[in-house]
């Protein structure tokens, strides 16, 4: 089975930063498209970034543009989510997700595409 296990949330300061870390395990696929989403309390489930495996393509929301950073160590399974100068309205549960294939242009924000999913890290920033 494949899993997935987010680690690194907490509470910080605006204008903090914290690193988020997903290691994925049971995965057999070569080209897959991880991704990393984001739920405020009251509001959906929304992509903030993603990252295809086999060619190292990344895919941003417009909101984390230029303060988020999402790589991955393929040698480690590991995913991550490096969040700079964060904003009160950062504040939400943190998942990560992964799905078979490349991430794709068109594809890579919907998230009815991931079929895999970790429990989440909570983001307090105040």
């Amino acid at each position: 089975d494949v899993q997935l296990v987010e680690s690194g949330g907490g509470s910080v300061q605006a204008g903090g930063s914290l690193r988020l870390s997903c290691a994925a395990s049971g995965y057999t696929y070569s080209d897959k498209c991880m991704a990393w989403f984001r739920q405020a309390l009251g509001k959906e489930r929304e992509v903030v970034a993603a990252v295809s495996s086999s060619t190292g393509s990344t895919y941003y929301a417009d909101s984390v543009k230029g303060r988020f950073t999402i790589s991955q160590d393929t040698t480690k399974n590991t995913l991550y989510l490096q969040m700079n100068e964060l904003k009160p309205e950062d504040t939400a549960i943190y998942y990560c997700a992964a799905d078979a294939g490349v991430c794709g242009t068109g594809r890579w924000y919907q998230r009815t595409r991931y079929g895999y999913w970790g429990q989440g890290t909570q983001v307090t920033v105040s």
